[in-house]
């Protein structure tokens, strides 16, 4: 057997702000079949939501001692402080786990977190297996997460004193750029030419040759997700990154903040009113819960930009203070207080 069969397999699953990762670690751990997965969930900002979905999602395998969230930081920012000790103390389990997977912010680069794996203490005993890059369909075909690198530098030869840079869209190709496979999620959502525009387009944009798979709700065999073999880390020359040559990242672009929610009567007046906030100001990214009003179930609210999906996701439990939150991503520059106001009045009815 090889060193790399010897060692525990790891899958990054990348992706930008609601591209639908966690709904494809949901998926893995519907197929897990008694496999031992364990799960590291890392988010920007200090409230965990996906962390808390998986924990409440019902499935074998998302009991909370299998979920490990790394919140307030991203992962590839935190890697002595946060990723390292955990993945050790996985590792150091009486039963490891037969496999991990690593969901990450929105936010991250998965360079830095790849280059990790080299480090002294793990590299002996994990191994990326492969790094899954999740895409919004709808969102990419919109042209809010890609650039014309020719326009661009046809801008830039206009007038050299303008700063064309895109913080979004180097997160978005240093995704795409550190993938083994590409998922097109939401393709339901999509046309079949508008499928066969964005792969094509997907693939223009990868520095070697990846699979671009269509989904529905990150729904994908766990064979072909997991068992890639990869050794990513070995790989680093291949996975190029508009961050190469720097010690590391800001993230001074974007900023979160948590809103609270009262009891509302209802969720399409909630969900209605979140997206016209959204749309003015300019919000990348909306997730949290909410107490409906006479309901036993607790609400689960995702919001990309302006679109966004609603459901019940788990019961109240006994004693637990019914208190909906709302995590709010998006640029650096973001009215806290015009957005949380307006959410305030909003829900005030």
């Amino acid at each position: 057997m090889s060193a790399t069969l010897e060692k525990v397999p790891a899958t990054i699953i990348t992706g930008f702000l609601g591209a639908g990762k966690t709904t494809l670690v949901r998926n893995v751990m519907a197929q897990a079949g008694g496999r031992r997965i364990a799960i590291i969930v890392n988010e920007f900002g200090s409230l965990g939501i996906d962390g808390e979905v998986l924990k409440s999602c019902g499935i074998p395998g998302c009991e909370e001692e299998n979920i490990v969230e790394l919140a307030n930081g991203c992962i590839c920012c935190t890697v002595a402080e946060d990723f390292l000790p955990t993945m050790q103390a996985l590792l150091d389990r009486p039963n490891p786990p037969e496999h991990i997977l690593i969901e990450t912010s929105g936010l991250a680069l998965p360079k830095p977190l790849i280059k990790a794996f080299n480090w002294p203490g793990i590299r002996s005993r994990v191994t990326v297996d492969g790094v899954v890059t999740v895409v919004d369909g709808p969102a990419v075909a919109d042209g809010r997460f890609a650039d014309d690198p020719e326009e661009v530098e046809r801008q830039r030869a206009e007038d050299p004193n303008l700063d064309h840079d895109n913080p979004l869209a180097e997160v978005f190709e240093d995704q795409l750029g550190a993938a083994d496979l590409v998922v097109l999620n939401k393709a339901d959502l999509l046309h079949e030419d508008a499928i066969a525009r964005l792969k094509a387009e997907i693939a223009g944009h990868l520095p070697r040759q990846v699979k671009v798979v269509a989904a529905r709700d990150g729904a994908l065999d766990i064979a072909v997700l997991l068992g890639m073999g990869a050794a990513a880390e070995d790989d680093l020359a291949a996975r190029p990154s508009h961050h190469d040559g720097a010690d590391d990242h800001e993230h001074d672009d974007f900023d979160s903040f948590v809103v609270p929610l009262p009891e509302v009567p209802g969720p399409e007046a909630l969900v209605e009113m979140l997206a016209k906030v959204a749309a003015a100001h300019d919000i990348l990214r909306m997730k949290g819960f909410a107490n409906i009003a006479g309901k036993p179930m607790r609400l689960a609210i995702q919001g990309v930009g302006t679109r966004f999906t609603h459901g019940f996701d788990r019961a109240w439990a006994p004693g637990e203070a019914r208190q909906g939150q709302l995590v709010v991503i998006g640029q650096t520059g973001l009215d806290k207080a015009a957005i949380a106001a307006a959410i305030a009045a909003g829900t005030a009815d």
